[in-house]
């Protein structure tokens, strides 16, 4: 009798234990029902194995390395197999899922602030990683000192990601930014003005300005610094793409890049607004509060009246 009732205790504290997410970057019931209906479905009549492994575990475990940081042959026995996590995140990537599911959740995000869903002004900006494994596209960025890849984002004005774009360090601010902008106005019709800082637009090069005039029907209006001020400036309009970055840093994996293809690199960019927009839609925000980020909705409320 005694050994039943200890059995039974012990089996009522796992019944506990397995009805919450195992780990704090795990995606909660709210979240996970933002984005299951938008990841592919398994036709049947397509034959094949079934699943092996529920789409939700593939992609809790693609968040803990995401969050964590660690190497995919080093995630916990309680979460989906390493091979079969990483199988399933390269064909999302290949097939172009994570894209799909980012771009639709980004539309939802603004429609639930109020906002149009389709953008009508961008910010955009870069910033250099280390490379820890080598890979495709790798470069030194001789301005940072860092050997490694420029992350190249371009976001809406909420700080929402509309496109990125990983290649070499050693690429310019200015023939990365083509890159990111090429072709942008099938994408998103509405965006006019596109805010940069100094670096993309001088008196040695001033092509980028003429070039997106001419090409993508874009006004590229440069935020310069005040040379008066010394150290860290917070500037207009371009303090959101800062935070951006901000945010996926607090994932450790994209600290440094770690990806051996750019095409992943990206891909992990996206995963990690993913989870940060369906903790939105879920009424349930995953960044810290304090401080820097009380400072950093009031300069946003500014913005959004001033527009």
């Amino acid at each position: 009798m005694i050994f039943a009732a200890t059995v039974s205790v012990k089996i009522t504290a796992m019944c506990v234990c397995a009805c919450k997410p195992s780990y704090s970057s795990s995606l909660t019931d709210a979240q996970w029902a933002a984005i299951e209906p938008l990841l592919p479905v398994r036709d049947p009549r397509r034959a094949g194995r079934p699943l092996k492994f529920p789409r939700r575990l593939v992609v809790d475990t693609v968040l803990y390395v995401l969050v964590s940081g660690c190497a995919w042959r080093l995630v916990p026995h309680d979460l989906a197999p390493w091979d079969a996590a990483y199988r399933w995140f390269r064909a999302w990537t290949a097939d172009g899922t994570w894209n799909r599911v980012h771009d639709t959740l980004r539309e939802r995000v603004r429609v639930a602030d109020g906002r149009d869903p389709q953008p009508s002004a961008a910010v955009l900006d870069s910033q250099s990683a280390r490379s820890h494994q080598g890979g495709q596209a790798i470069g030194y960025d001789a301005g940072k000192r860092v050997r490694g890849r420029k992350r190249h984002l371009l976001v809406d004005t909420c700080g929402l990601v509309l496109r990125a774009v990983v290649h070499s360090a050693s690429v310019q601010d200015r023939a990365g930014a083509k890159l990111v902008l090429a072709g942008i106005r099938s994408s998103f019709p509405q965006v006019g003005p596109v805010w940069v800082d100094g670096g993309y637009v001088n008196v040695v090069d001033a092509g980028l300005v003429g070039w997106a005039a001419e090409h993508e029907g874009l006004e590229i209006v440069a935020v310069p610094r005040n040379a008066d001020v010394k150290g860290f400036q917070v500037l207009p309009r371009r303090w959101v793409v800062e935070r951006t970055f901000s945010w996926l840093g607090r994932c450790r994996r994209l600290a440094r890049d770690y990806e051996r293809k750019t095409a992943h690199a990206e891909a992990m960019i996206k995963v990690a607004m993913i989870r940060l927009m369906a903790a939105r839609l879920a009424g349930e925000e995953i960044e810290p509060h304090g401080p820097i980020e009380t400072e950093a909705a009031r300069r946003l409320a500014d913005d959004l009246k001033n527009e």
